[in-house]
């Protein structure tokens, strides 16, 4: 069953498998909640890794992680595997590095300010023209006066220095008013209240750190904890936009490779889509459109394939589709759509199959040798190998300190930026406005006496000329009768 060239997904009227050379075309995972589609993106993870591609992954419920350890054996996994023939099942865990922005749950991920950049800062910020180039503005003169921005302080630091030097600036920069500055600073309020100082700071993480191998040649299944992170949802598509920036910027042509560089899954993506700004849904249908080439597989994990844009979902080959409810006129929609997306099947009908498939089973098409979609085919999907299931704290801490990045995210580093470099050029600034006044104090000459005196003055003064003229001529007379009296 398992083979080093495709992914072994279960059995219909045969073994069915995704071709890892065509694992770069994407792929759609659907069905209702309780179906198995977190299992079944649990076993793409695990045929992955066993064939040497990383993956990352976001872990929205807390139950990917269970990635890291081997399963237990239970009836129902061993009736499953018998059942389909999957001799070679056994129970194993793989290489994990689970990773948290508020490092709490994993290694902490950071980018810097200056990565990030004023034009994806902006579009996340949903700033405007007149914003933006403010933003820009900015960002020129923090390059121009060697000003470093690595952390969120660092940017409020900035803005706060560009405001209070607004009408110099204008002539260099073009107009900077205090209302826009304070416009981008509200928006920045927004996203820091959401956990992004976090995120913004060093050490950054190398995203070679996230398409590691291991010793035995597995690729590392890298998790990011996401059940805290779903509450910020600006913060997860602040993240989520950088990633996808940095893979499309910094990875190399490849054209179509025997396996994936890596591969990239969206869990619940139907959150991502409906909260996620505009920017972000034209970042990811760039990337999926044009990161095929670069060797890196995107996979959305729904509920309902009218989840996912149609302008994506026009991109995504392999499709493994779970059980969808048909209650509603609504619902009954979507399963007919998502029927028609399929290869028909002469043997059933897809659109009644759809609504009748029980937990872990599901529909699977992928892309064949000349790269069209195979004949659709009912699937019982194989059972994981890891446990489903999430870690326990001992188990999370074991997996850490075991993680090939441990100790090198761990620690925040806070050297001298932005923020430093304007506190000292301000309390530099506040001395020597200290010292000059002082020496203008010191130089300046005493006042000079009035010679015109006040009517009380004058009158003080002949009353002492009087006192003064009666007290000699007393002594004078004195004198005189003592030299008659001697004579």
């Amino acid at each position: 069953m398992l083979n080093d060239t495709a992914v072994y997904l279960g059995t219909s009227t045969g073994p069915e498998y995704l071709a890892l050379d065509k694992a770069n075309r994407h792929g759609l995972v659907t069905g209702a909640t309780g179906t198995g589609k977190t299992v079944t993106m649990q076993i793409l993870a695990e045929g992955f890794s066993r064939a040497g591609v990383p993956v990352f992954c976001a872990d929205i419920k807390g139950d990917v992680a269970g990635l890291a350890v081997a399963g237990e054996p239970k009836d129902f996994l061993a009736a499953r595997a018998e059942k389909i023939g999957f001799a070679d099942y056994v129970f194993e865990g793989f290489p994990t590095i689970l990773w948290d922005l508020f490092g709490r749950q994993g290694h902490p991920v950071r980018t810097t300010v200056s990565e990030m950049g004023p034009l994806l800062l902006s579009r996340i910020l949903d700033l405007n023209d007149t914003q933006e180039g403010v933003l820009n503005a900015a960002f020129a003169l923090a390059d121009d006066e060697g000003l470093l921005l690595l952390d969120f302080k660092d940017l409020r630091a900035l803005l706060a220095h560009v405001g209070e030097r607004r009408k110099e600036l204008s002539t260099l920069y073009g107009n900077i008013s205090t209302a826009t500055i304070g416009a981008i600073q509200r928006a920045l309020l927004v996203l820091e209240q959401q956990g992004a100082e976090h995120f913004f700071g060093e050490r950054a993480l190398d995203i070679a750190d996230l398409m590691r191998v291991d010793a035995q040649g597995r690729g590392y299944i890298s998790i990011l904890a996401a059940d805290e992170l779903m509450q910020s949802p600006r913060l997860y598509a602040v993240f989520l936009l950088w990633l996808l920036s940095e893979l499309f910027e910094q990875l190399p042509e490849v054209g179509d490779p025997e396996k994936p560089r890596l591969v990239f899954f969206f869990e619940e993506a139907h959150l991502l889509f409906d909260e996620a700004p505009k920017v972000l849904l034209e970042k990811i249908e760039q990337v999926v459109k044009l990161v095929r080439s670069k060797g890196v597989g995107v996979y959305f994990v729904t509920q309902n394939p009218m989840d996912v844009p149609e302008s994506v979902l026009a991109q995504l080959g392999n499709r493994i589709q779970h059980a969808l409810r048909a209650y509603t006129p609504k619902e009954r929609k979507a399963v007919r759509a998502a029927a028609e997306s399929f290869r028909p099947n002469p043997a059933f009908s897809t659109e009644e199959a759809i609504t009748q498939l029980g937990t872990g089973e599901a529909l699977v098409s992928t892309l064949g040798e000349k790269g069209a979609p195979s004949v659709v085919g009912r699937t019982l999907i194989r059972p994981p190998s890891s446990r489903m299931g999430p870690l326990s704290e001992a188990e999370r801490g074991a997996a850490m300190a075991q993680s090939p990045v441990a100790g090198k995210y761990d620690e925040a580093v806070d050297r001298s930026s932005a923020y430093e470099v304007l506190a000292q050029r301000a309390e530099q600034a506040a001395r020597e406005a200290e010292i000059a006044a002082l020496e203008t104090a010191n130089a300046r000459p005493a006042p000079r006496r009035s010679s015109r005196q006040t009517p009380m003055e004058a009158a003080f003064n002949q009353f002492a000329r009087t006192v003064a003229r009666q007290a000699g001529n007393a002594l004078v007379r004195g004198i005189l009768g003592s030299l008659s009296r001697g004579r």
